[in-house]
């Protein structure tokens, strides 16, 4: 049985390797110890199933830098799933468990770097929409963003910033 909580000391470890062999690579999983480390992890859950670590998704805060003024949001970065244990629905639940517990925090914002045929299924569209766009070089239908109230990105604008251990990644 699944089940998706907050992230334990003790998970550490596990998370980190969760992350290399869901990317083939160690950066994500430095980057995530760095936000941890910084202490600029704004939600870090992971999803267990059968007392064994198959997923993590990590919520940092970004800036977005408006025309009047900058204003705080959240972003979803990284996520990862054990290669054996993806497309099965977990990074959906731990998507959506982050998703509900970001808003009920009260941030009016999140943004996300990630493939443009899965997070519309969230309620994610286009930043570009609202005039938001990335730092970084990244393509237009890839970075988008979820406005939790009405309104909240009417007439913004601007560039999203985020955490300084993102650089390099």
């Amino acid at each position: 049985m699944l089940f998706i909580r907050g992230e334990r000391p003790e998970d550490i470890v596990a998370i980190h390797k969760v992350h290399e062999l869901a990317f083939g690579r160690p950066a994500e999983a430095d980057l995530v110890d760095a936000l941890r480390a910084s202490r600029k992890a704004t939600l870090s859950l992971v999803a267990v199933e059968d007392d064994r670590i198959v997923g993590h998704i990590l919520f940092s805060p970004v800036s977005i830098d408006a025309a009047e003024r900058t204003f705080p949001a959240v972003g979803l970065a990284p996520m990862a799933i054990l290669p054996e244990r993806q497309r099965r629905g977990i990074g959906s639940q731990l998507v959506e468990a982050g998703l509900l517990e970001c808003r009920t925090a009260g941030y009016d914002c999140m943004v996300v770097l990630g493939h443009p045929t899965y997070y519309p299924r969230f309620g994610f569209v286009p930043a570009s929409r609202y005039g938001l766009k990335s730092e970084y070089e990244v393509p237009d239908e890839a970075f988008m963003v979820l406005a939790w109230h009405e309104g909240v990105l009417q007439d913004r604008g601007g560039v999203v910033r985020y955490q300084p251990e993102f650089r390099g990644v």
